[in-house]
């Protein structure tokens, strides 16, 4: 899919100008979340990144925007125009821009003191997503720029064992009444949860490098463990 795509930008038309786009919400994502990190890490003061995160925000929405337009152009001017391409290039650009949504919700969390760190039990895997989460952004835009299967797979494991650790501290803090105050969980809560869309949102771009259209946003479940398999 992915091949066709890049095939395409030959052309130099409104399809290539889409592509181009795609990668600026894909780097602005980028930016967004490396941005937040530095807050979540307690780094960079909320107040100097506040505005030019949402100004950032607004940016990706514009380029989606002009990237609908894009593509509806190039279906318009040319009757051979590959329309599966296109659509996984429009199912994958909303992805991009709801990771700016994300960030966004995380940044304004993490603004009012609770930082990624976390507390006690929680506090090793807590510190460790932002770092993980950002690996996946750089293996994604690899993955796309070199053609990668081999890149995109990598990048879906890696997003894949995030939202595994979300799940798990999501759940302890439901089931935790002692060692964590009520703020603190909300607000740690809220953190694994908005992490582990963004990186859903990220594997679903990821799908896109070797996915056919019907595929986009699916994939094959991780096998269980051999004790959990049924006996025959």
């Amino acid at each position: 899919m992915l091949g066709t795509l890049l095939a395409a930008l030959r052309s130099g038309d409104a399809l290539d100008q889409a592509f181009k786009e795609f990668d600026e919400m894909l780097s602005a994502g980028q930016w967004m979340y490396g941005t937040v990190k530095g807050v979540m890490e307690g780094r960079v003061p909320p107040s100097e990144c506040r505005e030019e995160l949402y100004t950032r925000d607004q940016d990706i929405n514009e380029l989606l925007r002009s990237l609908r337009l894009n593509l509806v152009t190039h279906l318009s001017v040319n009757s051979n125009a590959d329309i599966p391409a296109c659509l996984a290039l429009m199912s994958i650009a909303k992805d991009a821009e709801r990771i700016g949504d994300y960030c966004k919700n995380l940044f304004e969390v993490t603004e009012h003191g609770i930082l990624a760190k976390g507390e006690g039990k929680y506090r090793e895997r807590i510190a460790s997503l932002p770092g993980d989460v950002e690996e996946i952004f750089g293996l994604v835009r690899n993955a796309f720029g070199e053609s990668s299967s081999k890149q995109a797979k990598v990048a879906i494991k890696a997003a894949d064992a995030v939202r595994a650790t979300c799940d798990q501290i999501g759940q302890e803090l439901l089931d935790d009444h002692q060692e964590i105050s009520t703020q603190d969980a909300v607000a740690l809560s809220l953190q694994t949860r908005y992490s582990k869309r963004i990186a859903s949102h990220l594997a679903n771009i990821a799908t896109a490098v070797f996915g056919k259209i019907e595929e986009l946003d699916f994939r094959k479940p991780p096998k269980p463990p051999e004790s959990d398999a049924v006996a025959t």
